[in-house]
Order: C-alpha cells, then structure tokens, then sequence
C-alpha cells in the first residue's frame, strides 16, 4: 500500500506533535477501530504511522490438525482475507490525514513465533516511539480461555504503548486533553510523566493522582492506619517531584496542572479501581501509568497494577517502562 507525502496537509488545531513514529496495531475487531481513530486524531504533522496486522499460524491454533488429517489451507487463506481486509480498511482511513501511512501483514505460517512477539519486534524494527493497539478486556473464564494480546505486548514492548478499550465510547476529534497521570515514588512514574506530557498540546489539562492504599486485607501484617500516615507522606513528596518534572517541560507552559492524593476505600477495594474510577470522575481522555514491566514469578507474586487497570479501564491508557528514551 501507498505511503502519502504529508508536506502540503495542515496539521488540525489541538494535534499533539509528540509522536513521530507509530506503530498501529489492527485486526477485525471494534477495539482496533477505535485504536485507528485514536491514532489519527492525536499524531503530529510531519508522523509516521505504520499499520501492522498479525496473521496467526493456524497450525498453531489448531496443534491436533495434523494427527486429525485436517487441511489447514482454507482456515489459512480465511485469516489472510481477514487481515487483509482490516489492514486495508484502517490504512484507507488515514487518506484525509497530514500522517505518512502504510501497512505491513505479518504472516506468521512463514516468519513463526507469537503475535505478542511479533508486535514487540514490528516496533523494535520500525524504530517506533509509540505503539497502539486495540483491547478487547475479556474478563473472568472468557479471558482465561481466548487470552488477551495486549498485556504480554505490554511486557514485551521497549517503546511507550497505548491500549485503547473496545468500549471506549469517546468521539475522537483532536488529540487528548484531559491526560490524568497516576503515579508512584519511582522514577519510572517520572519518566511516564515526561513520555506522556508530550501528547499535550494548548490548553490541555493536566491531573496528577498519587492513591493511598486503605485497604484492609487478611494478607496484612501491620495495621493499615499505623501506615497511612507514611503513605500520605511519601504521596505527597512523589506530587511535588511530579511537580518539578512537569514545570521543566517547555510544550506545558499554558498547560493547567492540578494535584491531588486518591484513597482506595477502606474494604473491598484497590489501587487499580481507584484509578479507573478517578479517570471516570475527572473525564479523563488519557491514563498515563510508569510500569516496572515484572516477568516470571515476580509478576505473578506482586501482580500488576497497569494490566488490572487496562483490564477495567473505559479510557485509552498509556504505559511507560523506565527503558523508553
């Protein structure tokens, strides 16, 4: 597919410029139309987007094919058709944008490996700034059974990734203003801090959020109130750093900056829910999260704040791990 020279298309009042190359990953689902929306409204003038669509190995799909005497080249030639048509059709719609667009299909039947991988490496090999993909947020048996593409590609990923819920319901019109930063004392929430400030554009609003867990559970050892005096404390030292980071930003200077500390309530409740529901309150259009990206047992053992907020969140969130320059 053809690659549009955007020299002579004005770039649309509210467009952020952050973003020069983007990797937009897509399918045949709803998710990834709104990731393709979400793309076209908040890329600068001058931006590279390459769209990739994965082609699964039905052989792999299917492992007991072979021993069951199955022909695999109809399923095959179903999954290219569909790829190719959801390729064709988000490429399609970045005709009337000032963005450079074009499209690659990764079979995997020929180049083997995963889709979580094959995304990672398309990124790594585009020398992409940004990737953003679709997700469909299957909960409970259902995400146990079909998985979810999105959370090993945030593990995976060494550029900052957006993950855009099918259920999104926002009409994109211009790049996000409203971008709500929920951080910790670590310096991968600063520099998540420094990654996403560059999608604001004029007049955009900023909110920083630092969420103090009260939460009582039966895996406590301490009582929670002897500690949450200590969590206010470190809560507002991580907002003043936060503070600092954002006032050396030159694209913020008529940006409005807000600051607060979040609570969970004190049962049934946790750090993730809070932010999906502080996001919701404030109308953000943009989660903004540091990662430490755990593998193996660390990440089943600590669990992962940022993959239960992209499971629940109904707003586009954007993930930065501490390797992202």
């Amino acid at each position: 597919m053809s690659t549009k020279n955007p020299s002579t298309t004005n770039i649309a009042p509210g467009t952020a410029a952050g973003f020069q190359r983007i990797l937009l990953c897509v399918d045949s689902s709803l998710a990834s139309e709104r990731a393709a929306d979400f793309v076209r409204n908040m890329m600068g003038a001058g931006a590279q987007v390459r769209i990739i669509g994965v082609v699964e190995n039905p052989r792999v799909l299917i492992p007991t094919a072979p021993l069951a005497g199955l022909d695999l080249s109809a399923a095959r030639a179903e999954l290219m058709d569909d790829m190719q048509n959801a390729l064709a059709k988000a490429h399609a719609s970045f005709d009337q944008s000032s963005a450079a667009a074009q499209a690659q299909l990764i079979d995997l039947a020929k180049h083997g490996g995963d889709v979580a991988h094959a995304i990672a490496d398309a990124a790594r090999d585009f020398h992409a700034d940004l990737l953003v993909l679709g997700s469909r947020q299957h909960h409970g048996l259902l995400r146990w059974v079909e998985g979810t593409v999105s959370e090993p590609v945030m593990r995976l990923a060494e550029c900052a990734i957006i993950v855009v819920p099918a259920h999104c319901e926002k009409q994109w019109s211009h790049a996000p203003q409203r971008l709500l930063f929920a951080i910790d004392d670590s310096e991968t929430s600063r520099e998540a801090l420094r990654i996403g400030a560059r999608l604001a554009g004029p007049g955009a609003q900023l909110k920083v959020i630092y969420v103090v867990d009260r939460a009582v559970r039966f895996s406590d050892f301490v009582p929670i109130h002897l500690l949450e005096d200590a969590f206010v404390q470190e809560g507002n030292a991580s907002i003043a750093k936060a503070r600092e980071v954002l006032a050396q930003l030159p694209n913020l200077a008529q940006a409005h900056v807000e600051a607060s500390l979040a609570s969970t309530d004190i049962t049934s409740d946790d750090i993730a829910h809070t932010i999906v529901r502080e996001a919701a309150a404030w109308g953000a259009d943009l989660v903004v999260m540091g990662t430490h990206g755990r593998r193996g047992p660390a990440r089943w053992i600590l669990g992962s704040v940022a993959g239960r907020v992209a499971r629940m969140a109904e707003t586009p969130l954007m993930l930065v791990r501490k390797s992202v320059s």
